[in-house]
């Protein structure tokens, strides 16, 4: 059933809305530093979580180690989904500040838990936690800024993410070779929540006046919004654009996946130190955190189509190179070549859903790709833990390579270039783009 075209708003749209970076520097600045603490949530894990289920939980099986990103996966893109429909009915500030209270118990539980359930328990709500302040971080800069600028917006979102990722990362690799795995690595949590919850409480501001303000100002603005199944339909399937988006999204997940969960186990088995799994498991979300600054303000300018094909390309020769590598350079540069790809890939992705999307059902579309995207986490944990226990680490990682130059083949056929229409007189209503199979 479709509803009116602009969601409810605590803030009517006025002549001091305004739209563009600029203009609200100092509210897309806080966020900037807000989803730095939520991609530090992550980072905890990343380099030290695999060893922890070896050593203190005695998990040997690939498959098994690999559950807690599973957990972690499905319970975030699911929550992705909701994510989007809360926002627009809600707001996205509100979606924004549960995001971080289901995060409070996650380091205390990694700190102390004897039991590897738990640790799963905790990579759910971890998995909760990021559906809901990912997503209202990423939905709130596209608000502020405009269709203009979402790929320098989605980029510099995404620099932050990640880059504290590929921080946090190093730290508790440092952290776990000098004191130890437990309990110490996971001290750093409990300042990344505090320090969220209350820049996310007290000093974020709503955004969904901004929305109407957009709104308002396209040729159609009371054009019904699509029901929430057309919505999903459209983004998973029917637009050629939005669909061929949502497997790019799942397929660039499932490599980040497998190198989440197998990237420190391969740097093992060659004989890495923890501090040297730490680092090169920071080297790719730095790339890809450093490099999205540049990658989502390119395609502002070149498109969106190009750059996420090539970008899935260089992704799967950086994996590939990672697979014949036996030493620290060899993964280094593998790691280098990674981060690159998922960079020209990952910024570009979000800004091409708001090249379709009406602002009036855009954080739903939003909502439904970081469903599929953060599913690939999921999918890539069992198929490279499945593969690995069968078949070894090396053929794991050469499936995944394969998997993911195939995603940019799809890309580079099915897709059409929607970044031009930044400049139509119809924003968000893209001819020759929606609907199409």
């Amino acid at each position: 059933m479709a509803s009116s075209a602009v969601p409810r708003s605590d803030h009517p749209s006025s002549p001091h809305v305004r739209l563009g970076l600029h203009e609200n520097l100092g509210q897309f600045s806080l966020l900037v530093l807000v989803n730095a603490f939520v991609g530090a949530m992550v980072g905890l894990e990343r380099s030290i979580l695999p060893a922890i289920a070896e050593q203190d939980f005695g998990i040997a099986a690939r498959s098994a180690i690999l559950s807690f990103i599973i957990a972690f996966g499905v319970t975030k893109a699911l929550t992705n989904y909701f994510a989007g429909r809360l926002a627009d009915r809600y707001g996205r500030k509100h979606v924004l500040v549960a995001g971080w209270l289901v995060a409070v118990p996650v380091p205390f539980v990694l700190m102390w838990t004897p039991h590897w359930d738990w640790v799963l328990a905790a990579n759910a709500l971890l998995g909760i936690s990021q559906g809901l302040t990912w997503s209202a971080t990423v939905i709130m800069k596209i608000d502020l800024v405009g269709p203009r600028r979402r790929g320098l917006a989605t980029g510099l979102n995404e620099f932050a993410g990640y880059f504290a990722v590929a921080g946090s990362a190093l730290a508790t690799g440092w952290l776990a070779a000098a004191y130890g795995l437990r309990p110490q690595p996971f001290y750093l949590g409990v300042l990344y929540v505090v320090a969220g919850l209350a820049l996310s409480f007290f000093a974020v501001r709503e955004t969904r006046h901004h929305v109407l303000h957009e709104a308002g100002r396209h040729a159609a603005p009371h054009t019904p919004v699509p029901s929430p199944r057309e919505v999903f339909l459209r983004t998973s399937l029917t637009d050629r654009n939005l669909s061929s988006v949502s497997q790019a999204g799942l397929v660039n997940n499932l490599n980040d996946g497998m190198a989440w969960g197998l990237f420190p186990l391969v740097f093992a088995a060659a004989g890495m130190t923890l501090a040297q799994i730490g680092l090169l498991a920071a080297i790719y979300p730095a790339v890809w955190g450093l490099a999205q600054i540049v990658t989502g303000a390119l395609s502002d300018r070149i498109g969106r189509k190009h750059l996420i094909a090539a970008g899935m390309g260089v992704q799967a020769i950086g994996i590939a190179l990672t697979a014949q590598a036996s030493g620290f350079t060899g993964f280094a540069l593998g790691a280098v070549l990674l981060g690159l790809g998922t960079a020209m890939v990952y910024p570009t992705l979000l800004a091409a859903i708001g090249d379709v999307a009406h602002p009036a059902w855009r954080a739903s579309a939003v909502g439904v790709y970081r469903l599929w995207r953060d599913l690939g986490y999921a999918v890539g944990a069992l198929l490279a833990g499945f593969t690995a226990d069968a078949f070894g680490l090396a053929p794991a990682l050469w499936l995944v390579a394969v998997l993911t130059a195939l995603s940019g083949l799809v890309v580079a056929l099915r897709m059409r270039e929607a970044a031009a229409a930044a400049d139509m007189k119809t924003p968000g209503t893209r001819p020759g783009v929606q609907g199409q199979f």
